[in-house]
Parts: C-alpha cells; structure tokens; sequence
C-alpha cells in the first residue's frame, strides 16, 4: 500500500511534503511586468511625439477652462523644474531605477508588484529615453512634458506612471505584500 501512495502522490508518514516549484507563476509575473511596462513606455512615447508635432510652439490647448491645459514644455530638470543643472544626475537615478528593478523581477511573484514595478520601469524608461535622444544632447536632454494642471507642475504621461507605480508600492507595503507574494501580518 505504501509504494501505490508513493506513486500516486500521497506522502507517507514521516515524508516530507515538498512544495511545488514556483517558477512558472514566476514567469508570469514577469510577463506582466514586462507587459505593463511596454504599454507605459508606449503610450508616453506616443504622446510626447504627438505633443513634439502637433503641440510644440502653438499656444496651449484648454482642457478644462483653466483648471487643466495641455502646453508642451522642455523639462532639463526633475518635478518642478527642480535641479535643471543635474540632467546627468536625473539620466542615472532613472538608469540605477531600471536596474533595480530588472535584478527584482527574478524574485516577483505577486501580480499587483509586477503591475507597480512596471509602471515604475515603463515610467522610467520614457523619461530616460527623453534624456538620452532629445536635444541638447546625450544625458542631458529635456524631458517632454505637457499635462498642466492649475497651480501645479507640468508633467507627461510617464511621471504619472511613475507615481502611480509609487503609491501602489506604497499601500502594498502597508498591506504587508512583498514582491516574492509573501504576506506579513504585522
């Protein structure tokens, strides 16, 4: 009786129960990431080369009266236009940003992180991409923003991914969730 439970499956008394390899959940959380971060990436892409097109040297579009307006400016600088004079240092925390995240991904197997951590890398790599390809030149190019809302900074549709990865990673934290899936109950 005791080999027909070892071939069927059923673990004898004194075995150890032996957990099921987690590699294809892995994947595809991995996938997801990936997904959610070319989409992210896409989609700011697309819009800042309509916004450098259509919208770069014409007056500014009205949204929603004043409240929200779409007007294309050239940001060397971080939110803000904080730290214009630190374009190189921006080009390496998004660079350092998409690295962490990468060597991450190996250990992912929660879907809302991979949801959060692609937002962050596609958000990344779209304003890296401004840096590096966009006048004045490598890593120290100005990144497209055209989002201007009333008495706020103007921004793109990468730094809303961005921030939305950003507070994603925030309430999963609080709700305890870690990349690998594991729960804590604090």
């Amino acid at each position: 009786m005791a080999e027909a439970e070892r071939i069927i499956g059923t673990p004898e008394v004194g075995d150890e129960a032996q957990p099921e390899p987690a590699a294809p959940k892995g994947r595809r959380r991995i996938a997801a990431l990936l997904v959610v971060a070319i989409l992210a990436y896409l989609v700011d892409l697309g819009s800042k080369m309509v916004v450098v097109a259509k919208l770069e040297h014409q007056p500014p579009i009205r949204i929603i009266g004043d409240l929200l307006k779409f007007e294309a400016i050239r940001n060397p600088g971080a939110a803000f236009g904080f730290g214009e004079a630190f374009t190189i240092i921006f080009t390496l925390i998004a660079a350092t940003v998409i690295v962490v995240i990468v060597r991450l991904a190996r250990k992912l197997y929660s879907l809302p992180w991979a949801i959060a951590l692609g937002l962050l890398l596609g958000g990344a790599l779209g304003n890296l991409t401004d840096r590096i390809f966009r006048s004045p030149g490598v890593f120290r190019g100005a990144v497209v923003d055209f989002i201007a809302p009333a008495h706020f900074a103007v921004f793109n549709l990468a730094d809303t991914a961005i921030v939305c990865g950003g507070i994603l990673i925030v309430l999963l934290s609080f709700k305890g969730l870690d990349p690998d899936g594991t729960v804590h109950k604090d």
